[in-house]
């Protein structure tokens, strides 16, 4: 029984287990002390990155405080990582490599059924099985009625002697 609800409930545990990822966590820190300490050396308030940058001041906030509800997801952030690297003169790829390494850790996923992944709606293969269901139904029922017209015709020809 145990078995059967680890198995159950195992996607639940993982999708928990990504949110709370010691390296995620880790890796969006460190991005955000870099920001921080860099613009800190430069002398620039966020407002003053902001308008060197043409990246909003909630973004800027949402990356050096860690806010990871706010902050953009991976083909966004790469874009403003590149933007910052260039505006805080922080060596090249300082920001992106923390950056690929929390993409490739959110791509590893666990393989799930093949049932699972069967779209019965929006597939080619499902619109064929679709199909086959209609024709298959079509000719079971064109069989029942076909079979049964010779009872049915028999019991009229009955019913019409009796009722002489």
């Amino acid at each position: 029984m145990n078995i059967l609800k680890n198995l159950f409930l195992f996607n639940k545990k993982s999708e928990n287990n990504k949110e709370f990822s010691p390296e995620l966590v880790d890796q969006y820190l460190e991005i955000a002390k870099i920001v921080k300490e860099a613009r800190i050396q430069r002398n620039f308030t966020i407002k003053e990155l902001s308008d060197i940058s043409k990246i909003p001041e909630l973004t800027l906030n949402s990356i050096e405080n860690n806010n990871k509800n706010i902050r953009p997801d991976y083909p966004f952030i790469r874009s403003i990582l590149i933007k910052l690297e260039e505006c805080l003169v922080l060596k090249k790829n300082t920001l992106l490599k923390l950056a690929v390494k929390e993409r490739k850790i959110l791509k590893k996923e666990r393989k799930d059924f093949l049932f699972m992944k069967f779209d019965l709606i929006n597939t080619w293969q499902g619109s064929l099985l679709y199909f086959f269901i209609l024709v298959l139904t079509i000719f079971i029922l064109k069989r029942y009625f076909i079979l049964n017209v010779n009872v049915i015709e028999i019991q009229n020809i009955e019913n019409q002697m009796v009722d002489k």
